[in-house]
């Protein structure tokens, strides 16, 4: 991944946004101490936390087709929001194909 692929990244779940956002707070905090970030703001849909060296991270959630469309974004904390990513119940898109239609003859 080239760094602007590693400093924004999306996933796409089923989970709600509330629900994520709340699997955000417990999981940050919880990494290794060189790794872990703290909550230090939130509001509607997004909560920002804090780590080593003052390091912000971001995440984000919103409804959107369907889904739940989760950002991540920071600029060293890339691997633990991939992690981050990883836990949460993935949105599959299922097609449904048209019943075929008997050719005329």
């Amino acid at each position: 991944m080239n760094q602007s692929q590693r400093t924004l990244q999306e996933y796409h779940s089923i989970l709600p946004p509330a629900e994520v956002l709340a699997q955000a707070k417990k999981f940050f905090p919880s990494r290794n101490s060189l790794y872990a970030a703290f909550v230090e703001k939130e509001g509607a849909g997004y909560v920002t936390f804090r780590g080593q060296g003052g390091e912000e991270l971001v995440i984000a959630a919103m409804e959107r087709d369907g889904a739940t469309l989760v950002t991540g974004s920071t600029y060293l904390f890339d691997m633990q929001v991939a992690r981050f990513f990883s836990t949460l119940a993935p949105f599959v898109l299922e097609e449904e194909l048209l019943p075929e239609i008997p050719a005329h003859t």
